[in-house]
């Protein structure tokens, strides 16, 4: 088996563009890292540099080494990163960004617990329904709902929960215009709608064994925050979709009824999303695993492009 540091020192020689500069970063003699260098190519029987007065320039062979080679430097580094950050308290500050409605209905009640956890941390929470671009806004993590994850680029993925959206209504509006038993009937009802293009909603719904049926309405009342839709289909306004997690209070005690239940939209992905696995910080390892512990269906979908 080839000396794994021989595949750093390699590693470290082309991204410094020379064995000067690597022997400097890494405290070893430049005429010794040339010599294990070449002692790395002589065991693999390739040429992996090719060497000039000038520069140094990667074989073909080398440049397909390199990404090996740098894979496991990484991993070795990250193996090192999750031992220190075991021993370390979670301290400093944590920049999160949070929807409205998750702020109000979710994290705003778990935030507390987690900041009396963890004293040392500080938290600076950005609500707002804006898709934030955590890199150039200097946030560690966001959370998001999303009907796909396909979206999330190059950031990391960690899946809490699924959001499941259900047709809701008062029983004073069905009182007033009857409750319908099959999905054609719900156009009779009164509506409420986040959203409506020419005053009107549509909204994809799927059913039993893969149905699916579009449904049209024209809501009486469009406010574009979930919050405000509640508390209107609440008071009688008209039916609605909320969440599951907005509504299940009303549901248990009757303030609401569940509409036509084998029939709802796609669900959505609770899901946090960070900027690389490596180098977390002891704050940000900790609140994900609090979103982890706290938050059920947690499971994790790791690497870039994985979202």
């Amino acid at each position: 088996m080839n000396d794994l540091n021989d595949m750093l020192y390699f590693a470290e020689v082309v991204e410094r563009g020379g064995f000067a500069a690597a022997g400097r970063a890494l405290g070893i003699p430049k005429s010794r890292l040339s010599r294990r260098v070449a002692e790395l190519e002589g065991r693999l029987g390739v040429r992996l540099l090719q060497r000039t007065t000038r520069k140094l320039s990667l074989t073909e062979v080398g440049e397909a080494y390199l990404r090996h080679c740098l894979v496991m430097r990484d991993a070795a580094q990250a193996a090192a990163d999750t031992v220190a950050q075991v021993r370390t308290e979670p301290c400093g500050t944590l920049r999160v960004s949070c929807p409205v409605t998750i702020a109000q209905t979710v994290l705003g009640e778990l935030m507390p617990i987690y900041l009396a956890r963890h004293p040392l941390v500080r938290v600076e929470m950005q609500v707002t329904n804006r898709a934030v671009n955590l890199v150039e806004e200097s946030i560690d993590v966001a959370l998001r709902v999303r009907g796909s994850l396909d979206d999330s680029g190059s950031m990391v993925v960690k899946r809490l929960d699924v959001s499941r959206q259900v047709l809701v209504a008062s029983p004073e509006l069905l009182r007033r215009q009857g409750t319908p038993s099959r999905l054609q009937e719900l156009g009779r009802l009164d509506s409420v709608a986040m959203s409506a293009v020419d005053g009107r909603s549509s909204l994809l719904l799927s059913g039993p064994e893969g149905q699916e049926f579009t449904l049209q309405h024209q809501p009486r009342y469009i406010a574009d925050d979930l919050l405000t839709v509640k508390f209107a289909v609440l008071a009688g306004t008209g039916m609605g979709w909320l969440p599951d997690y907005m509504c299940h209070d009303e549901l248990a005690d009757g303030r609401l009824v569940h509409l036509l239940p084998g029939w709802s939209p796609p669900p959505g992905v609770f899901h946090a999303v960070f900027p690389s696995r490596r180098g977390l910080s002891p704050a940000v390892r900790s609140f994900l695993d609090f979103l982890a512990e706290t938050i059920p269906g947690s499971s994790i979908s790791s690497g870039p492009g994985s979202a």
